[in-house]
């Protein structure tokens, strides 16, 4: 071997050894992937527990920006949109998240290491939702003839990243929410439905709408006017009641 080739050999050895340093003291797991509900609490930790004997524990928001670290048997908070809403468990290395936002929603690291200096990573993730805003139904179109109902009812949906489904007497229908729209051609009386319900729904949380009828067209009611029914079968008794007293 020239020796010049035998010195970029020798270069390139020195350029990788640490990373393979790194590497060979550096564990990596990814634990456990959470999706929860925003405005709740969440408690992000390992399966496995800790390593024995551990000296320094931290976690992580993105890889640089640290949220709390424990050394030497003290905890330290680091000045973060976190801070007053974590508290970390250093017996499991739990850390506690209150009042979590969709904002929180990141890939969260939990980096140990022992007195040798071997570390250890683990990663969690974590995805917050808004629950859902309930559905509205509009009835778009009423039709009958010769005892043939024709239905257009469309889904207001404030927002579009939701799944959508629409429900009958018989449960769900085939037709997927395309548009948000149920368009239906109902030729048998046999196959009419009382009501039409749209549920739309997330992994955290589902609302729905749903609007009766009469078969085989007739608008009988909808949610909302029976929940203001409802209500006022409650107020006014007690506003009549006050005004006697």
């Amino acid at each position: 071997m020239s020796l010049r080739r035998w010195e970029w050999c020798l270069a390139a050895e020195l350029l990788l050894l640490p990373l393979l340093l790194l590497a060979t003291n550096t564990q990596d797991h990814l634990t456990s992937a959470m999706t929860v509900v925003s405005g709740s609490n969440v408690s992000l930790q390992i399966s496995e527990g800790l390593p024995d004997n551990y000296e320094q524990l931290t976690w992580f928001y993105t890889i640089d920006q640290k949220i709390v670290e424990w050394d030497s048997g003290k905890s330290k908070y680091f000045d973060s949109k976190f801070k007053g809403r974590v508290m970390l468990d250093p017996q499991s290395g739990a850390l506690n998240i209150y009042n979590v936002q969709k904002e929180d929603s990141s890939t969260y690291l939990m980096r140990v290491s022992n007195a040798t200096g071997k570390e250890q990573e683990w990663k969690v993730l974590l995805e917050v939702l808004d629950p859902v805003r309930a559905p509205v139904i509009k009835i778009e179109k009423t039709e009958e003839t010769n005892n043939i109902c024709y239905l257009k009812l469309s889904c207001v949906i404030s927002d579009q990243s939701v799944n959508c489904t629409w429900y009958g007497d018989s449960g769900p229908f085939s037709e997927a929410c395309q548009n948000s729209a149920l368009e239906l051609r109902v030729p048998e009386p046999q196959k009419y439905s009382k009501f039409y319900t749209c549920q739309v729904s997330n992994p955290v949380s589902s609302k729905n709408d749903t609007v009766y009828f009469t078969p085989p067209c007739t608008l009988a009611r909808s949610s909302g006017v029976d929940w203001i029914a409802s209500w006022l079968v409650v107020i006014v008794p007690t506003i009549l009641g006050l005004l006697l007293i």
